[in-house]
């Protein structure tokens, strides 16, 4: 996974971010509304980008500290204008150091790590008594239209492959969204100013994308399609505080 590369193509479309990632916004709702409780002592927000999560944990949580890490710096203009005491640290989320938290919370972030499993369980091992980790990231059939013509993309764990992973103390349930496009060339501008993106290194030629576009026609049949599959997961430590 190169950081450097995921960190660039996120900058440089923060400021559309927020007006064309709309699938995110509706994760972001779904997972405060896993939250088991009203207030929290110590929150962490994982890949806090430009604040879709914080701006509706700040407006229905109560907490006394709450930090949010992001790998763009720039995305600490959008947290302090959403609440000033908020920390935000520039950080990547396996390189952390990770404290003790009531809550450790991310959207649409996780997808991004190296090595998922580990990360998973060294983060579930930071809960204080009775924590919550929850999160969302998404499943196999997330932009399975872009593997099908380009036969790359992110390693996507199914329902039951995470479920596998995870500790027994953790619910998972996924969904399916259907988003519909003008023209191939209006998914792509889509994929930029969301940021996903950000495995294609390599500058496409004009035939390069004349050969997307057709592939892209020739596979939906009416409009093209982009498909979002996102997960949503709890975890509790069942530990009594």
């Amino acid at each position: 996974m190169n950081k450097d590369l995921i960190q660039s193509r996120f900058k440089k479309h923060l400021n559309e971010y927020n007006q064309n990632a709309v699938v995110q916004k509706i994760m972001a709702e779904k997972v405060v509304n896993l939250c088991s409780q009203k207030k929290y002592e110590n929150i962490l927000e994982l890949g806090c980008g430009t604040g879709f999560l914080t701006n509706l944990i700040n407006q229905n949580l109560e907490f006394e500290k709450y930090t949010a890490i992001d790998l763009i710096k720039e995305c600490e203009t959008y947290i302090k204008q959403i609440n000033p005491i908020i920390e935000f640290r520039v950080s990547d989320i396996e390189e952390f150091e990770y404290d003790k938290y009531d809550l450790i919370i991310s959207n649409a972030a996780l997808q991004w790590v190296n090595d998922f499993e580990q990360i998973i369980n060294k983060i579930a091992a930071k809960l204080k008594p009775n924590g919550e980790f929850i999160f969302s990231t998404f499943g196999k059939e997330n932009f399975k239209e872009i593997y099908s013509i380009m036969g790359t993309g992110l390693n996507y764990y199914s329902e039951s492959e995470l479920k596998a992973l995870l500790p027994d103390m953790a619910a998972c349930n996924q969904e399916i969204y259907v988003k519909s496009f003008e023209s191939p060339k209006d998914v792509l501008r889509h994929l930029q100013l969301t940021g996903v993106n950000a495995l294609e290194n390599t500058p496409w030629t004009k035939k390069d994308l004349k050969a997307f576009e057709n592939a892209y026609n020739n596979l939906c049949a009416v409009k093209p399609t982009l498909t979002y599959n996102p997960i949503y997961i709890k975890i509790i430590n069942p530990t009594v505080g």
